[in-house]
């Protein structure tokens, strides 16, 4: 097969049921934070609050399986350099950089503050995973094509098996949305599911 080939696009991605295994798999809710989930927030992406509720019924099946559930937040000092290019937002100790009230840590999750739009880049992500034995990670959250994307290319450079359900995910702009879809299916190998055809097995 060529490249052109590869890389295609189809008419319609395909969504498959995915089944995984608890012990080895971890949920990741990347950046649902105020400033981008709210409408009162500094950098809302408007229509994110509709992957809260996908999310939460992914988070409470997660939660029954005892699989390892993981937040990110996007967490900027002030005056950082990354504000030249998006505004200020998500400024450390801030109600903006708050994980929304609909799906707030529970008691023994992880949360990870991250500096950039990668949840590897300068976090200890990765050294939490290995040391629970966990393969696969479950994406969700914002923006598809900003950090759930740059996140699961960090994952993907580090052997993890990607799972991605196409409601959990939110993209301002339908292209982006798809295109960015289709890369991590296409490229990364990631397996595209939703919230409903999500399982967690034995």
């Amino acid at each position: 097969m060529s490249f052109p080939e590869i890389l295609k696009l189809p008419e319609k991605l395909e969504v498959k049921d995915v089944v995984v295994k608890p012990a080895e798999s971890a949920l990741l809710i990347i950046d649902v934070q105020n400033d981008f989930a709210s409408p009162s927030g500094r950098l809302y992406a408007r229509g994110a609050e509709k992957i809260i509720q996908p999310i939460k019924s992914i988070l409470l099946s997660a939660r029954r399986a005892g699989a390892t559930v993981i937040y990110t937040q996007d967490w900027h000092i002030r005056d950082d350099p990354e504000f030249k290019i998006w505004g200020e937002h998500a400024v450390e100790g801030t109600w903006g950089a708050e994980i929304v009230d609909e799906l707030k840590p529970a008691e023994g999750e992880i949360t990870i503050r991250k500096p950039s739009y990668d949840a590897f880049y300068s976090t200890p992500l990765d050294h939490i995973l290995r040391s629970k034995n966990i393969g696969t990670l479950i994406l969700t959250g914002l923006l598809g094509n900003v950090c759930v994307l740059c996140t699961a290319i960090g994952a993907a450079m580090r052997s993890y098996k990607l799972i991605v359900p196409v409601d959990a995910v939110f993209t301002i702009h339908e292209f982006d949305h798809i295109s960015s879809l289709r890369f991590m299916s296409a490229i990364l190998k990631a397996e595209l599911t939703s919230s409903d055809r999500l399982k967690f097995g034995v």
